[in-house]
Parts: C-alpha cells; structure tokens; sequence
C-alpha cells in the first residue's frame, strides 16, 4: 500500500487518511487503488460499521488528482497509459458512491477535482472554515469529472453549469447552502469529531448534529439570481453573450473568467451537465466520463493547459480550438462517442 495513504481501523470504523501534504494529497493511480482496496475490505467486514476520510498535515484535504503525472504519461506513452489512472480513480468514485455503510469525508481545507470525487459519494460531508471547494478543470483543458456530470447537473437552478465553467471557489458556508456539504464544524471540532465516532459509529449523525454550528453567511445566496439569469443556456455562446450583454461589474468578472478557459472544455463540460441530468446511474456517468477523459487527454488544450498552470506556471495557455465557433458539433460528438466495449470503463465487481 503507497505510504501516501494509511487506512486503518479504528475500532469499528475503517479511517482513511491521506498523506501526500507537499502536493496537498493530490490522488495518483496508486494512492486510488489503495483506497480502493481498503474500501472493499471493509464492504464485508461486520466490524466495521461506518469509514472516515481524512487528510494528514497540510492546508487541504485533497487538491485534485495528479494530472501533472498524467499529461506526463500520455507525452510520453500515449493515451493508453493516461486512462490507468482514470480507470483506477473512478472505480474508487463508484465504490464510494455504492458503498452501503456510512462514509463521512471531512472536507476542511483545499477540496477540488479528485477531492471532490473523495468527498461528495460520502452520505457525511463536513465543511470547516478552511473549506475552499471548486472544480477548476477548465483552467487545463480537462472537465468536470469524478462524477461531476451527475452532482453538479443536480445542484439548484444553474449553480452546476456555473460552478462547472467558472471553477468558482466556494467556502464552507457556500458549501452548505449548496448542498455539497451536509454539515459545517469548526476546524478545532473536528479532533473531538472523529475521536467519538471512533467510539461509537452508530451515533454519527447526533455526534455531527451536535457539534455543527451555524456558518457565517454565504456570500453565493447573492448571486444565485445572477446565476440563474446569466448561466440559463447549455450553449456556450449564449453565456459568453448574456454577460457581454451587461455592464456589471459582476458580469464583467465572469465574462473574463469564461474567456480565460479552453472552449472546449467548456463547451464538453456544458454537455455533459445537460445530458447528466438525465443519467439513470452513476455507473453510467462513470462510464461516459472515462470515455470522455480518454480522449480529452489526447486534445491538444490537456497538454497546454497542465503546462501553462502546474508545469511552466505562467498562466498564458494557448488554446486549439482558440474560440468557441472553433468547437464544432461534430468534434463534440467524437468526443461523446462511446468507446469500444472492450475499452469500456468498468466498476469492481462485488
């Protein structure tokens, strides 16, 4: 098992943790099936009645997946190499999703991309004051994944199709009111949190009840109209349009936030929302997001994004196509293809 993750028992409750602090606990292939093989353990094991997920020392829970090592991977090797991981991560979503005894994920921290995959399955998810949520997936070229076509897609009015395009960051009071957390603690209550449930499993939810207290206000609940009104189209330019249309300061920032991102990215993650909706599964979600991550590794935006953020750092990526008219209906639909059978991402079979 990576020494980046330790999953122990702790009397009747299976505790992850996570411990890659100099990468704020980014997820690599290895760091997935170690989850996974702990999770599985504990599926059958009557004396585990409930699992926690954790972070170790550092200023996040977890900062996404490793998407450095895997532009890396597909440099250097091809596409092949680059779905190991995806395979790995979203079988660990799924598992997370399915799994029938309570799971409480403590977000407190940096929580985006391959967090929010750890974090939202759970039936528990805990906000802190330190909590900084987002899917940023548009700044390198990627999309929202981990299952994000699905949670996003479900979230109120068009706070998914906003959160998804903008990579908003939303603190823990924000995450609250959203949905995306069931409780806010303070920081310095979660020791006492996880020591009683440690204790006693069954009285997860009173110990989680009793020690929640009331978050400041949600800066987001002024801007959910704004929302709604400006993110109402599931067609790209119709967005950039009603904002262009505004002179706001508000619109304004978001206009030039949207035209920082790949617009096919964009436009893929505006897809895959509308069509979530309407998912009947979450395995099936999981299976179109691991085709779409296939082939989305091989566009040219992954390589240039990843670089332009966590490899050269300069945030200027050069994005092909470089407007959104560039992305057509018939590269879109490419993308969207479903792979052969015998490429099909698959979940663990219990």
């Amino acid at each position: 098992m990576t020494e980046w993750v330790h999953a122990r028992r702790a009397g009747a409750v299976g505790h992850v943790r996570l411990d890659r602090p100099r990468a704020i606990h980014a997820l690599t292939t290895e760091m997935c099936e170690a989850i996974s093989a702990a999770m599985l353990d504990w599926r059958t094991d009557a004396g585990v009645k409930a699992v926690m997920i954790d972070h170790a020392e550092g200023r996040g829970f977890c900062a996404g997946g490793d998407v450095a090592a895997v532009r890396r991977s597909v440099l250097e090797y091809g596409g092949k190499a680059g779905r190991a991981f995806f395979q790995a991560e979203y079988r660990m979503n799924h598992l997370l999703f399915t799994f029938s005894k309570p799971v409480v994920a403590f977000m407190d921290g940096i929580t985006m991309g391959g967090g929010v995959g750890l974090s939202l399955p759970a039936r528990y998810r805990v906000a802190t004051e330190n909590t900084l949520f987002a899917m940023p997936e548009m700044a390198i070229g990627l999309f929202p994944d981990v299952g994000a076509g699905w949670y996003l897609s479900r979230l109120p009015g068009r706070l998914g199709p906003f959160l998804a395009l903008t990579g908003a960051r939303l603190d823990g009071a924000e995450c609250l009111l959203a949905g995306l957390a069931t409780h806010y603690l303070p920081a310095a209550a979660l020791p006492s949190a996880k020591e009683r449930i440690a204790a006693a499993p069954e009285k997860l939810e009173s110990i989680l009840a009793e020690l929640s207290e009331a978050p400041p206000e949600a800066r987001l609940a002024r801007n959910l109209d704004r929302i709604d009104h400006f993110f109402a189209s599931d067609r790209f330019e119709d967005i950039l349009a009603a904002l262009a249309g505004d002179d706001g300061k508000w619109a304004g920032k978001e206009l030039a936030t949207l035209q920082a991102k790949s617009p096919l990215a964009c436009k893929t993650a505006l897809r895959l929302l509308a069509e979530g909706r309407a998912m009947p599964e979450f395995a099936s979600e999981m299976r179109k997001e691991y085709a779409l991550a296939a082939r989305i590794i091989l566009q040219p935006d992954f390589a240039e994004g990843v670089r332009a953020v966590l490899v050269d750092k300069d945030n200027s990526p050069h994005w092909n196509p470089a407007a959104p008219e560039g992305v057509t209906d018939a590269l879109l639909d490419a993308i969207f293809a479903p792979l052969p059978a015998q490429e099909e991402w698959t979940p663990y079979e219990f």
